[in-house]
């Protein structure tokens, strides 16, 4: 409701709040324009046959395509991928950044040097770690596969690592955490610095052994912050494609399946179906990692 003084102009706050309204509505309008749009028409192809000719209209189908994706095969193998590469490149992400956190807050020579090299991996482009990568795990002049089967015996012969359907997913979940890691070494070093040398000197005195430290101190004052890392973790490596595709294509979870649907079988209605259960799931994620905050 608009009140007006005694002159007949708005009052002040009035005047800042319709101020920052129209500061913000370009943002607004852009976000609409590049987020919402795209949204809400993705919603609409899914449930449409889309035809290839542009001068066609998409067909109504209703429920189709997701009735069609509960029967795929395909579909599910995607999902099972996804979750596989999700939860250990997560898991082995976050116990990486953990212990590097913990061995960095010790004191050695060259400290503050390592620590700058840690960070190599996570702010290198990502085109030339994939690259660089499969330079490395090449089965005929790759220095990894040398070293495996050469040097140190593991097995016999030439292995494509990301070529083989029973070695890509582990390879690539060995990647993602590797180039990953110092995020979760970003966010938990400050935590471990954190913790005050008392509680563990007082946990000397009263005769608890290393692990019991590690157990009922560190853990106990990191709980929070590894949660929250493995949430985030989890929520960017369940829609991951860019790292994956890069790799090897051996590896199919359900972005990469969505791609190949779309611009493969050029079944874009699907792919559109496939594309809002990702949205759903990563919605669901998301709520959970702000119910945990605001817990937290």
């Amino acid at each position: 409701m608009v009140t007006l003084n005694r002159s007949g102009e708005r009052t002040i706050e009035e005047k800042e709040a319709l101020l920052g309204y129209a500061l913000i509505a370009p943002a607004l309008l852009l976000i609409g324009a590049v987020i919402l749009y795209p949204v809400l028409y993705n919603v609409y192809l899914s449930f449409t046959v889309v035809p290839l000719s542009p001068t066609e209209s998409p067909e109504w189908i209703g429920l189709g395509h997701y009735t069609e994706l509960l029967n795929n095969s395909a579909f599910w193998s995607a999902l099972r991928t996804t979750i596989v590469f999700t939860f250990f490149s997560t898991t082995l992400a976050t116990l990486g950044g953990l212990g590097t956190a913990l061995l960095f807050n010790r004191s050695f020579r060259g400290r503050r040097y390592l620590r700058g090299m840690v960070l190599l991996p996570y702010v290198a482009p990502l085109i030339s770690v994939a690259f660089v990568w499969r330079f490395m795990l090449d089965p005929l002049y790759g220095v990894v596969p040398f070293v495996a089967s050469d040097v140190l015996g593991l097995y016999a012969g030439s292995i494509d690592l990301l070529s083989n359907g029973d070695t890509a997913i582990w390879t690539v979940v060995f990647i993602d955490a590797w180039r990953y890691f110092p995020f979760a070494f970003l966010m938990l070093i400050a935590r471990v610095q954190a913790i005050p040398n008392d509680m563990y000197e007082a946990a000397k005195i009263d005769g608890a052994s290393k692990f019991a430290q590690f157990k009922d101190i560190t853990l106990s004052e990191l709980k929070y912050i590894l949660a929250t890392v493995f949430l985030l973790r989890w929520i960017w490596n369940f829609n991951k494609f860019a790292d994956i595709w890069l790799l090897t294509r051996r590896v199919e979870t359900l972005p990469i399946y969505a791609y190949q649907v779309a611009f493969a079988n050029y079944q874009h209605g699907q792919a559109a179906a496939i594309s809002m259960v990702l949205f759903l799931a990563l919605i669901v994620f998301v709520l959970v990692y702000v119910a945990w905050a605001l817990d937290w």
